[in-house]
């Protein structure tokens, strides 16, 4: 049961309480009372929880949590890939027997093999070398260096992600409620009706191609396994995270600076009158309180480098008035082709969400001519997903946002 819901209740027991006063009537004083102190412990835990959905991570919703877990435990990357190279030659028994579940999940059979989601929820980070290096000889793959990349951030942030779904997804929106009039007694109300539209979440496509070397997929180090794993996760979650935050390309998703309807702040004079301002817009237009600003690293330089009265830094922090704060090198650094003008957005990001169709979709072709001619392998990977803001005014861009 909501807050307000139990506010309501709470009102009416003590007006009852009064009404008991009043009559002297200490039985039902009594047993008001009582009501009271259960229903006030109960609005105590519904503030906890409300308070800690507003700080809650990105929330992905529906699935079967049960072969979630399985999957995360049983699935082998490596085994599934070599499976299709050469059919017999090792157990990927479990890899085969959730295929037709996750092609449930994406509403049709893959083109070669789904790897479930469940497989990228961490950080993505991409690698280097020709994968010879990684057949386990004197080498240390336990010790394998990640190559340097940015964050996957929108879902850290509080994205809300939509899995499982099938065709174009409409979600509906109250656009208009009916208004509020005073009439005098005996005085007709004017009609009023709620206007509504909706959101639609359309298909959209990214993929990768590579090619592997024999030996990579085939040995069964486990650090290889991961290995895998972020190669397949590297183009497609960070091109997920861009489109998320600005898309608007082609065959791209609309991401939040894409948006028509969002709220922009001009730069003006500096960062924390800036931000003061694009703060001050998200609480005039009723944003909900969990917010985040989301910005360059070439921001925070700048922003770092303000000075108070006395001459001394400020620090990050307070240049955004201690609102939660974001950096990733996926925000873009060139929104005017002529400058160099960078993002900065300010909102509350669960109003961003994230369609997702498809479980990454993996085709593995031993055959293509130029893999083929050295024993090598093509993959090409591929994911479905789609991006919405539920309110545009829930986020705010700051515009001619010029780092020097």
């Amino acid at each position: 049961m909501k807050t307000a819901e139990l506010l309501e209740q709470r009102s009416g027991i003590v007006d009852r309480m009064n009404t008991a006063h009043e009559k002297d009537d200490n039985e039902a004083f009594n047993a008001a009372e009582k009501e009271l102190k259960d229903l006030d412990g109960k609005l105590t835990r519904a503030k906890r929880i409300e308070a800690a959905e507003r700080t809650e991570q990105g929330r992905t919703i529906a699935g079967d949590h049960k072969l979630e877990s399985e999957i995360r435990t049983r699935f082998n990357l490596g085994r599934a890939i070599a499976g299709r190279i050469d059919p017999g030659s090792i157990d990927d028994a479990f890899e085969r027997e959730v295929q037709p579940e996750l092609a449930k999940r994406a509403g049709k059979a893959a083109q070669g093999f789904y790897i479930p989601m469940e497989l990228f929820e961490k950080r993505v980070l991409t690698s280097a070398g020709d994968g010879a290096t990684l057949v386990p000889t004197d080498h240390r793959p336990d010790q394998y260096i990640d190559a340097l990349t940015a964050n996957t951030i929108v879902r850290s942030l509080g994205a809300t992600v939509l899995n499982g779904l099938s065709g174009n997804v409409d979600i509906p929106r109250e656009a208009g409620a009916p208004t509020i009039g005073w009439v005098a007694e005996n005085a007709a109300l004017s009609s009023s009706d709620a206007d509504f539209d909706s959101i639609t979440l359309s298909p959209k496509h990214a993929g990768a191609l590579s090619e592997w070397s024999r030996n990579m997929v085939m040995q069964s180090s486990p650090q290889v396994e991961m290995l895998l794993r972020r190669m397949l996760a590297r183009d497609l979650g960070i091109a997920i995270d861009r489109a998320a935050i600005l898309g608007g390309g082609t065959n791209e998703p609309d991401g939040v600076l894409s948006t028509v309807g969002i709220q922009t702040q001009a730069y003006t004079t500096d960062y924390i009158t800036t931000a003061a301002e694009m703060i001050a817009k998200a609480d005039i237009a009723n944003v909900d309180a969990r917010r985040s600003f989301l910005t360059t690293p070439g921001v925070r330089k700048v922003a770092m480098k303000v000075k108070d009265a006395d001459g001394y830094p400020l620090g990050v922090a307070p240049q955004f008035h201690n609102e939660p704060i974001a950096f990733s090198n996926n925000v873009p650094t060139t929104l005017d082709p002529t400058a160099n003008k960078h993002g900065l957005i300010y909102g509350d990001w669960s109003e961003l969400m994230i369609g997702v169709w498809s479980e990454i979709d993996i085709l593995v072709n031993p055959y293509e001519s130029t893999a083929y001619s050295k024993g090598n392998i093509a993959i090409r990977a591929m994911a479905t997903v789609d991006c919405a803001v539920r309110h545009p005014a829930a986020f705010v861009s700051a515009t001619s946002v010029v780092v020097t």
